[in-house]
């Protein structure tokens, strides 16, 4: 491997991805759904931008945020989960270079794999909607582990299924939250700001490394099978 991946990177045998903010863009169908479930509040609809901030820490945490003092959380979170599939694969995209990054990280012979604190159905879904699923050698979600994010039990069970340490693994994310995962698990971590939080709260976090988006991944990558 090229030292332009970091020094420790010579020894990289996996890569593993968040999903909402970094490889996909679901931004506007988990709206949809939010929005659904304000509307049973009779509460007014709220922006994307809005949602955005509170996004990543799972659906339950989600809906505390956007459903303020409400008595019914397990009942809005059914009927999230309910409403969702009607606007999964409407409201998601792949980020730009996403499909790019998978595909040379695959070319260079490295296993990857998502750990993501959306519901597993949902992200099951959609990587065989997106084309993404003959990329992918594992799949995680909060359904699989005893704890989510920010602990760092879907890391470890990544690297369990995969046969690596944590020193030939790397996590790349959009949040703090990811970053304090990784941290956890022992293992690197970069980050890209194209999810629920700006840049230089990411900064401020002190990932491995801080990406423009994933095109800049794929050109690394690119530059590793040229060498």
């Amino acid at each position: 491997m090229s030292q332009s991946l970091l020094p420790w990177a010579e020894n990289l045998r996996a890569v593993l991805f968040d999903f909402d903010g970094t490889l996909g863009d679901s931004y506007p169908a988990i709206t949809a759904s939010v929005n659904h479930v304000r509307a049973r509040h009779g509460l007014p609809p709220m922006s994307e931008a809005e949602v955005r901030p509170h996004v990543g820490r799972g659906a339950a945490n989600l809906l505390q945020q956007i459903v303020p003092n409400s008595t019914t959380l397990e009942e809005d979170v059914a009927a999230y989960r309910a409403h969702h599939p009607s606007v999964l694969h409407a409201g998601t995209r792949l980020m730009p270079g996403a499909m790019e990054a998978l595909r040379t990280l695959s070319q260079n012979g490295l296993q990857v794999g998502i750990c993501s604190n959306k519901p597993i159905a949902f992200t099951r879904d959609l990587i065989a909607f997106l084309g993404i699923e003959p990329y992918l050698h594992v799949v995680l979600g909060p359904e699989d582990v005893a704890k989510p994010k920010p602990d760092p039990d879907m890391l470890c069970e990544a690297m369990i299924r995969l046969k690596v340490s944590a020193k030939e693994t790397l996590y790349i994310g959009d949040m703090v939250v990811d970053i304090q995962t990784a941290r956890a698990a022992n293992v690197a971590v970069w980050v890209v700001p194209t999810g629920s939080e700006d840049i230089e709260t990411l900064r401020r976090a002190q990932p491995n490394r801080l990406l423009r988006d994933l095109y800049e991944l794929a050109d690394i990558e690119k530059e590793n099978l040229s060498n």
